[in-house]
């Protein structure tokens, strides 16, 4: 598989972008990976990159995006950060990725039994990470199950679970609302953002 041109990139659309992605996420299930030279890839992509998508997703050892899709060099953007919220260098960076370098797709992708949600669900405490949580306590507060204090933490898998999806759709509101300009590219159809989940357990990526 040869890495994306101009041309291609240029055909891509963001449905055949989100196809790309589940179809990969398919080989990696089934333990199977496209046939592509990376030393070849390296050559094709040292006088320029035109991936098709952009992915912000967790700095979780376990989901790395180039792998969970089966992608290459030079195919995605792949913005990491633990919790995989937005801010403003994000969101600059998602910018410069669509209307500068052309991606067709941004993806939001939490994951099960995610380290930053269940610190965000005990509330922890400790150094710079104190003020990371915080950026995810607003997804814990809005998963209103279980109600019982007891049943709010860590240890209730399902709540965390719960609280990763909450704060993808949150993340999501947060880039139409603060970003001007990929929520413009939205509506006038030239990209699209969309949420997912990976489960840690099986390797399956759910878009929804």
């Amino acid at each position: 598989m040869k890495a994306h041109t101009k041309e291609t990139q240029t055909t891509m659309t963001p449905e055949k972008a989100v196809q790309f992605l589940q179809e990969g996420n398919e080989r990696f299930q089934n333990n199977l990976k496209a046939n592509r030279n990376l030393l070849e890839q390296v050559n094709d992509t040292s006088d320029g990159q035109f991936p098709f998508a952009t992915i912000l997703s967790c700095i979780d050892s376990r989901v790395s995006a180039e792998l969970v899709f089966d992608q290459g060099l030079g195919d995605i953007f792949s913005v990491r950060i633990a919790g995989n919220f937005v801010n403003e260098d994000i969101l600059g960076s998602m910018e410069f990725a669509c209307k500068l370098a052309g991606t067709k797709l941004i993806v939001v992708l939490g994951h099960t039994s995610c380290g930053a949600i269940k610190g965000a669900c005990d509330h922890a405490e400790m150094g710079n990470l104190t003020k990371l949580i915080e950026k995810i306590t607003p997804a814990v507060n809005a998963v209103t199950t279980p109600e019982d204090e007891g049943s709010r933490n860590s240890k209730n898998l399902e709540f965390v679970n719960e609280v990763s999806k909450k704060n993808v759709e949150l993340t999501i509101d947060r880039i139409h609302a603060e970003s001007p300009i990929l929520s413009e590219m939205e509506k006038a159809g030239e990209i699209k953002i969309v949420g997912a989940m990976y489960d840690i357990n099986t390797g399956k990526v759910d878009f929804y």
